[in-house]
């Protein structure tokens, strides 16, 4: 079976958790016509629905998201949404019955739900004339026009890094990954972006991922790339694997003197720097510093520090009340989803594409002993226009 695909995650749950692409069939599509409530409350609010899982292994990152929501409710002083959560559980079949039950009880929108799987499971009932979904998750391979993907996807990490790396001088690349299918995309992100920066492949390279050394896929890429001219070598590998791949690549002679490092989303942990290997790496991820205002708030309010996907479901609701007060009743439509102009949010400004998928600006940050470092600022603004 093909490996889950994820990205920017901490733990193996948490992973999982921003998507999936597994070939968990969808539910027999049913029809959500008959016995749909009003998306408006009689006092005139939106109806928002929130589906989380509530239940089972995730219900801690699913009481993470509701509560940043009901952050992002208070913050934004969003008098004209009414939130509802839902509990889709783990499963797609979950997930389809919550959607059912939202639609009865009236939703102007869903937030939700954090699984792929789920997300996709969605898909024939939104078709049928469903609610428009914007999904948690962030594999790119589930959106689809009324199915948005508000997770940070892997490949736009790659991209930015790639460029960025680029604009430093460098023009030879190479790849160190694990052979699942998450490694096998970073990989093919890179080899497609290289060429159009004028720089060229020199080699990738793939290690078992249930393997506890590396090590041989490591010198095997070394011998691929030995040259005189500088490399930047991606390594999408979060910890605590990143150690001994770093460790791998250091013994066949391709440690951070000799190489750079460029990582993606699974190195946006903190203390990353603890590992001398890692330290000088680069990676793409939205701008620390607005996250750690929301961290603070979310810890000063809940007692504790929130899980890192709870961001996606406060911009989700800071989203929700901007399209509230677009007219009245509000505006849900996909046309308005999509505005070219974007949203900003706390991982920065952020926008979707008519075919579910999403842009973000990130920036590029390097990895230091205790902290990491902007040493490329995310765009403030979507200058070019979506593809």
């Amino acid at each position: 079976m093909r490996q889950p695909f994820y990205a920017l995650a901490t733990l193996a749950l948490l992973l999982a958790a921003c998507g999936d692409n597994t070939s968990t069939p969808a539910a027999p599509a049913t029809t959500v016509k008959a016995g749909v409530g009003s998306p408006v409350t009689p006092s005139g609010k939106a109806r928002i629905a929130l589906l989380l899982p509530l239940s089972g292994q995730a219900a801690p990152i699913g009481q993470a998201l509701q509560q940043a929501a009901e952050l992002a409710l208070f913050d934004t002083g969003a008098k004209d949404l009414a939130l509802a959560a839902y509990d889709a559980g783990e499963t797609p079949e979950a997930a389809i019955e919550a959607y059912r039950k939202a639609r009865t009880d009236g939703v102007a929108l869903v937030l939700g739900p954090l699984f792929g799987a789920s997300a996709r499971a969605l898909a024939p009932l939104v078709a049928q004339g469903g609610v428009n979904v914007i999904s948690f998750s962030n594999d790119e391979q589930v959106a689809q026009r009324g199915i948005f993907i508000m997770g940070i996807a892997a490949p736009p990490q790659v991209r930015r890094v790639v460029d960025y790396a680029a604009e430093q001088g460098f023009r030879r690349f190479a790849v160190l990954a694990p052979q699942t299918s998450y490694g096998e995309q970073m990989a093919l992100t890179l080899e497609a972006q290289v060429p159009q920066r004028g720089g060229t492949v020199a080699g990738v390279e793939f290690y078992d991922p249930n393997t506890a050394d590396p090590g041989a896929s490591a010198r095997k890429l070394a011998g691929t790339v030995s040259g005189s001219d500088r490399i930047a070598i991606l390594v999408p590998v979060g910890p605590p694997r990143l150690s001994g791949v770093l460790g791998g690549l250091g013994a066949a002679g391709l440690d951070n003197r000799a190489a750079q490092y460029l990582g993606t989303g699974v190195w946006d942990v903190p203390n990353i720097g603890t590992d001398p290997a890692a330290r000088g790496g680069w990676y793409a991820a939205p701008d620390p510093a607005a996250r750690a205002d929301f961290e603070r708030r979310f810890a000063a309010t809940y007692g504790k520090p929130p899980n890192r996907l709870a961001t996606l479901a406060y911009d989700a609701v800071a989203l929700a009340a901007n399209l509230a007060r677009l007219k009245p009743g509000g505006d849900f439509s996909a046309e308005a989803i999509t505005n070219p102009s974007g949203w900003s949010g706390v991982d920065g400004i952020f926008r979707f594409l008519p075919n579910g998928r999403s842009e973000r600006a990130l920036a590029v940050i390097e990895v230091q002993s205790n902290r990491g470092v902007v040493v490329s600022p995310a765009p403030t603004n979507f200058a070019r226009p979506s593809l």
